[in-house]
């Protein structure tokens, strides 16, 4: 980026890659400068970030800030797999009580001793092969004398596993400044007060995210396309506007971008409070729709249309529409 004295950008260097690895600047990289607003001010390059230090000229990466712990976690869960893999790759073992002293005396040395430890193990796995004793359709083990049947279960797979990765999820969303219950997709020790907190902390910080990034980046393409529809004779001032398009440009494209709905932890309480903060003047349709993620003059004009249409089709109006529809004598005297 080139910037003037002022520390503002002129020009922008945007790379390009070369598979050929002939042009550019040796390593299959060529750089073409694109100026950020033409002689006539109409800007050609939108470059939008949330600057946090002095002089920084590009956007940081979040995600470096839990670049170490990204690469823990598979680590993690991997090793966890294959601990709980090895661990119950057998479920029983048979234990033999024939020592080391009698093991030789009964195998011996040498050849002769290989074909008694051949004669042994043919002994052994004809007596299994030959152990038919069932009970109910049970079968009943009846083992080598001397044997003994232990039954293997994997212990300790868990190892603190739960705990760690609960702990590496949690550092993960603090670093990206998103909460841990949608971030891990774990409500198990959420109450309703807690979940509510977490979330509200985290669309504060999105709300402010939507301000410095979404809304500025959607507001410059309506700059812009606004004044290619002016130049083209699309659309029309009003005749009794008293300042152009460039004299007040930020008036005529000053705009409120509407977004995604917070997420309704519970709906009923949810909407209490937003009747009772527009009851008492402390809010507004419009905010409260907004938060929704809806448009109130596009809520209002359906509305009126939905009453006209059960009107003519003689259903009778919504509950909350006959509630205003009452005159303030007539409640005086139900009153």
């Amino acid at each position: 980026i080139t910037c003037n004295d002022q520390g503002a950008a002129q020009i922008y260097h945007v790379r390009s890659i070369d598979p050929s690895n002939i042009y550019g600047d040796g390593f299959g990289h060529k750089w073409t400068p694109i100026a950020r607003e033409t002689k006539h001010g109409r800007p050609q390059f939108i470059h939008i970030f949330e600057p946090t230090e002095d002089g920084q000229t590009r956007a940081s990466n979040h995600f470096f800030k839990v670049m170490e712990q990204l690469h823990m976690l598979p680590k993690l869960q991997h090793t966890t797999l294959q601990n709980a893999i090895v661990n119950a790759m057998y479920a029983a073992t048979i234990e033999s009580e024939l020592g080391t002293d009698a093991a030789m005396e009964v195998i011996g040395a040498g050849e002769e001793g290989t074909g008694n430890l051949a004669k042994y193990m043919m002994e052994v796995n004809s007596f299994y092969q030959g152990n038919a004793l069932r009970m109910n359709g049970v079968k009943v083990p009846h083992l080598w004398p001397g044997e003994k049947l232990n039954m293997q279960t994997s212990g300790n797979v868990d190892n603190g596993f739960t705990d760690l990765e609960s702990s590496i999820l949690r550092w993960m969303s603090a670093g990206l400044n998103v909460p841990y219950e949608p971030f891990a997709r774990d409500y198990r020790q959420s109450t309703y007060s807690s979940a509510r907190a977490s979330m509200m902390e985290g669309w504060r910080y999105y709300m402010g995210r939507r301000k410095v990034i979404a809304a500025r980046f959607a507001t410059n393409l309506f700059v812009l396309a606004f004044e290619e529809a002016l130049v083209r004779g699309e659309l029309r001032l009003p005749r009794n506007a008293s300042r152009g398009f460039y004299e007040a440009k930020g008036a005529w494209c000053n705009c409120e971008w509407i977004g995604a709905g917070r997420l309704a932890i519970d709906g009923l309480k949810e909407v209490k409070e937003s009747v009772l903060r527009i009851e008492s003047g402390l809010s507004t349709y419009e905010k409260e729709l907004a938060l929704l993620g809806e448009d109130y003059q596009e809520t209002f004009a359906q509305q009126v249309r939905e009453m006209s249409e059960r009107k003519a089709a003689g259903l009778p109006a919504a509950s909350w529409v006959q509630t205003q529809a009452i005159a303030p004598e007539d409640a005086v005297e139900a009153a």
